[in-house]
């Protein structure tokens, strides 16, 4: 208690204006593990551990399943907020406790959660598909080897292809949403880190 007075007095309440009460704990609690580690907490926010997936599916938490918008925000910020499979594997669990079995939609928006954790640890900054193509993009420091970029190109050049220095473009004949996922998940499975 002695030292919340620091972190959310005058002087520090500011910086939490500019960017935000939900960056500003993600960045807090960060740098917290990062001390409790023993390793020098980093400074510079790491924006490339967000990634962009929009595959155009409808992945949200029905109304009239969660009808209350405020406790549905809530589920919101959880789902968006889990670090890892286990996280999100928890809240389904606890969702289905209390709201009872999850909906299409709600499957899919948590499927598109476990896309995104996985697509943070390869590096990879974006994933846009619509109904016969899509891309990815890859951030600046990857974990991608790239030779397993250049092996998927080669195993299916019709499918598969480099555009730029940072971007797999793809086609596909997916046009359910969990197939699309499926195909997705199937690429990655192919690249190496």
């Amino acid at each position: 208690i002695r030292g919340a007075g620091e972190l959310l007095g005058d002087e520090q309440s500011g910086q939490m204006q500019k960017i935000g009460f939900s960056l500003y704990t993600e960045m807090l609690e960060e740098a917290v593990e990062a001390i409790k580690a023993g390793r020098t907490p980093n400074p510079e926010l790491d924006l490339d551990k967000a990634v962009d997936v929009n595959l155009r599916i409808p992945a949200l938490i029905p109304e009239d399943y969660l009808p209350d918008v405020h406790t549905r925000l809530i589920m919101y910020k959880r789902i968006s907020s889990s670090r890892n499979n286990e996280d999100l594997q928890e809240l389904q669990v606890e969702m289905i406790d209390r709201f009872g079995l999850l909906p299409k939609p709600l499957k899919l928006l948590c499927k598109l959660t476990e896309l995104k954790l996985r697509s943070q640890k390869f590096g990879i900054k974006k994933i846009d598909a619509n109904v016969s193509s899509g891309r990815i993009e890859f951030s600046a420091n990857t974990e991608v080897d790239p030779l397993s970029l250049v092996q998927l190109i080669q195993d299916d050049p019709i499918h598969f292809k480099l555009s730029g220095a940072n971007q797999l473009q793809f086609s596909h004949e997916s046009a359910d949403a969990d197939e699309k996922l499926a195909f997705i998940n199937t690429v990655l499975d192919k690249l190496k880190i």
